[in-house]
């Protein structure tokens, strides 16, 4: 594991404040506060992987928790019945802000259509 110096990691130890919706041993969800939508959640792993595509075979089950974790936060956030948009960025194209992987979980509104900016 590389030593993690982002927001998160910050996060993730405390030495920052977040609107924390959901947290067990391996995972956290917070509101973002840049939002994107009337609900823009945060979901990351608390082990630092900077990109998706440096995950490993070690990480299966982390991610696996990761994924599953994201129905129950939309819960927690009241966008479950209504549904809701996950995206994960991975790197520069992406723009990708926070090289720590995370899961963005929008809704709360109609997203539209459109996936690819314009």
């Amino acid at each position: 594991m590389t030593e993690n110096n982002t927001v998160f990691g910050k996060i993730i130890l405390g030495e920052l404040p977040c609107d924390k919706v959901y947290e067990d041993s391996r995972v956290m969800a917070f509101h973002n506060i840049a939002p994107e939508a009337k609900v823009h959640i945060l979901l990351i792993p608390k082990k630092h992987i900077e990109w998706l595509r440096y995950a490993e075979d070690v990480d299966q089950k982390l991610l696996g928790h990761l994924l599953l974790k994201v129905p129950e936060v939309a819960k927690a956030a009241g966008i479950f019945e209504s549904g809701y948009r996950v995206i994960i960025n991975d790197g520069k194209d992406s723009h990708g802000e926070v090289p720590h992987l995370h899961i963005h979980i929008l809704g709360g509104q109609d997203l539209g259509t459109g996936i690819v900016a314009q």
